[in-house]
């Protein structure tokens, strides 16, 4: 089989590009899940136990300060 010429395969390249961007203009946007999510879980006891678990965990993982030495 023959290798196609740069021409050819940049021929082929743009062809696509451009059946790509003609499927895009027919997809909807999606909605931002972030923006979906913010405050779902406000007043919620679980998630305040989560929360007050993460900090307990992320104080417990500090390492301790270490005594300055004196001179």
């Amino acid at each position: 089989m023959a290798e196609a010429s740069i021409e050819e395969r940049l021929a082929a390249v743009e062809i696509a590009v451009k059946d790509l961007r003609s499927r895009l203009v027919n997809v909807p946007s999606s909605p931002n899940w972030l923006e979906q999510i913010t405050g779902s879980f406000k007043n919620k006891p679980a998630f305040e136990d989560v929360l007050k678990y993460g900090r307990e965990w992320r104080q417990a993982d500090q390492l301790p300060e270490e005594p300055e030495a004196s001179a």
